[in-house]
């Protein structure tokens, strides 16, 4: 390698290091004065590069590889506040947590859910979604009962195929009847793979 290819790359990643680390300062700020609607961060995972949203409320996105961060911000910053900032201090629990899921640590999320994305029947699919165990299944039909309508298996799927929060709120753990696994935003290897990691028996 070029001394001056060196040179170039070393200077990327400071300037690089020192637009996170500006970004982490402004995102902290803001916290700390109350303008700090959503703040959003990054976490590594086995499945790719994830973004993260939290509000004062919660965990409020988890965006898979596959979906664009800037549609991902533009839909916050529509739905929710304007007030979007990079602030990776406010997603740390998140992330702790994540790497801890990921690790075979944990069995539970403890981060607080803000639910604002999803309302009605969506919310409540979700919601009893977050309430199926670690290891444990369902399916879409059991999903739809337990938000109120037996008869709503494909609402249900369509629930949990835009869920805002998935891993965190396991639609991953949500089957079609028979065991089959049905769809899944991250694509069904890693569906599988995700059922595989928590002890599930397929097949």
């Amino acid at each position: 390698m070029k001394v001056e290819e060196m040179l170039t790359r070393s200077a990327r990643a400071a300037v690089k290091l020192h637009a996170g680390r500006a970004a982490a300062r402004v995102g902290q700020r803001a916290r700390d004065a109350g303008l700090l609607d959503v703040g959003y961060g990054y976490a590594d995972t086995p499945f790719g590069r994830m973004l993260v949203a939290v509000t004062p409320k919660g965990l409020v996105r988890v965006a898979m590889r596959a979906e664009s961060p800037e549609e991902v911000l533009q839909e916050l910053a529509d739905r929710l506040s304007p007030r979007v900032l990079e602030a990776p201090i406010a997603v740390d629990a998140v992330r702790r947590e994540l790497d801890e899921y990921f690790d075979g640590k944990r069995r539970a999320f403890d981060v607080p859910l803000d639910w604002s994305l999803s309302s009605g029947f969506r919310e409540k699919v979700l919601r009893a979604t977050a309430r199926i165990p670690y290891g444990g299944v369902s399916s879409y039909r059991e999903m739809a009962t337990r938000a109120g309508n037996s008869r709503a298996s494909r609402a249900a799927g369509s629930a949990l195929a835009t869920n805002p929060i998935p891993i965190v709120v396991p639609c991953h753990r949500v089957l079609r009847t028979g065991g089959h696994l049905g769809g899944y935003g991250g694509g069904l290897p890693m569906k599988e793979a995700l059922l595989k990691m928590e002890g599930v028996q397929l097949g």
